[in-house]
């Protein structure tokens, strides 16, 4: 793994962390959307994760590590950059309740 790959995976951790902290204690989806700075701050950062993952790590990085959904990830960043106000917020939800946690501890393996 090169230099600038091993950056832009610790970027994402460090974006996988702030959403997890921001959440820490809310524990339904209705607590979580009630709070709109929460959702900003979760969408914000589930943006920078997509657009990380798409257009900075390296062809070959994705290829290697097989066990992280990249198609995914990018599919949610552009969820959610082309359709704000018609964001599934249960969708958001279940990836930071049940999705994040996974790919944090993936993510982990390789930096």
């Amino acid at each position: 793994m090169d230099s600038k790959d091993k950056q832009v995976l610790t970027k994402l951790h460090e974006h996988i962390s702030s959403v997890l902290k921001y959440c820490e204690g809310c524990e339904t989806l209705e607590s979580f959307q009630s709070d709109s700075m929460l959702v900003e701050a979760c969408v914000f950062n589930l943006m920078q994760i997509g657009e990380l993952a798409k257009s900075s790590l390296s062809d070959e990085l994705k290829a290697e590590i097989v066990s992280i959904p990249w198609r995914q990830i990018y599919g949610m960043r552009n969820r959610i950059v082309h359709g704000y106000s018609g964001v599934n917020m249960k969708m958001v939800w279940d990836t930071i309740k049940y999705d994040l946690p996974l790919l944090k501890s993936e993510i982990e393996k390789y930096i």
